[in-house]
């Protein structure tokens, strides 16, 4: 017998890739479990595959970073509390270095991450925690069908109380922008072209700006609940903001920035943060 949950969750997190450097990302989890039927007809209760399924993706993926520890590009020094990582990629040699608590950090063992190594990861992890009656667990992770717009960017917020504090995770966002009440595809795709695959940085939090061998990076850190959070990246996978970067002050941004080019619009955004959920800016 084959139990399943689609879209039992949805993850937000970002990822380190060969080509792209930091990748914002949000997939969804559907989850399926094969085995016998126990004495009350089931092979495991919707409440249990619920509960333990969506409390270990959202405890050891959602809102981290995750790092492919069997890649080639990867250096990790181990610091007791802390994680000391540098990631070279793309064809020019640039790197990302960041320092964080352990617990900012998925330690994924695979040499490249793509929805199907994660989510083997993810079962290696998760099988040991349900009934002998599962005899297989099986899980994908898809992608939100988004027929717009939409960018990946990648954040910290060192005043949220919760994870979203940790200077390394992200979404995939779509983007809804109106001028003069009129759906504007043109702006939206203007703002995703811009903030492709983005690491949205709060000029306040800006350490320095050292350059190494003849690319100029940004050095990002600051102090939040959770610890020290530290981050180095190229300047081009960057954009900074005079606030924060929550998904309001991204709407107000958006909003604002367009009816700078635009005054003679009306503009509203329809900033997401992830799926079905987001901010709106009138301007």
């Amino acid at each position: 017998m084959l139990l399943f949950v689609d879209n039992l969750t949805n993850v937000d997190f970002s990822f380190l890739d060969p080509q792209r450097g930091l990748l914002g990302e949000t997939w969804l989890a559907n989850v399926r479990l094969l085995g016998e039927l126990d004495e009350q007809g089931m092979v495991c209760d919707f409440g249990t595959v619920k509960k333990v399924m969506r409390h270990w993706l959202d405890t050891e993926l959602d809102h981290r970073l995750a790092v492919p520890v069997r890649s080639p590009h990867i250096r990790i020094d181990d610091e007791g509390e802390f994680l000391n990582i540098r990631w070279q990629f793309g064809e020019a040699g640039e790197f990302l270095e960041t320092r964080s608590p352990r617990d900012a950090i998925a330690l994924v063992d695979a040499e490249v991450l793509t929805q199907e190594s994660v989510a083997a990861w993810c079962i290696t992890q998760l099988k040991q925690q349900f009934p002998t009656t599962v005899v297989r667990m099986e899980l994908d992770f898809t992608l939100e069908a988004i027929e717009g717009a939409y960018y990946h960017y990648s954040h910290g917020l060192k005043k949220h109380l919760g994870n979203c504090q940790r200077i390394a995770h992200g979404h995939r966002s779509r983007i809804d922008i109106w001028a003069n009440g009129q759906k504007s595809p043109a702006l939206e795709q203007q703002w995703a072209d811009a903030w492709k695959d983005i690491y949205l940085g709060t000029r306040e939090d800006l350490v320095s700006s050292p350059v190494h061998d003849g690319v100029s990076y940004y050095h990002f850190a600051y102090e939040a609940q959770q610890g020290q959070f530290e981050i180095t990246l190229p300047q081009r996978c960057c954009y900074l903001m005079d606030t924060d970067t929550t998904v309001e002050f991204i709407a107000h941004h958006i909003a604002h920035k367009t009816r700078q080019q635009h005054p003679d619009s009306n503009i509203r955004v329809k900033a997401y943060e992830g799926i079905n959920k987001g901010a709106i800016v009138e301007a």
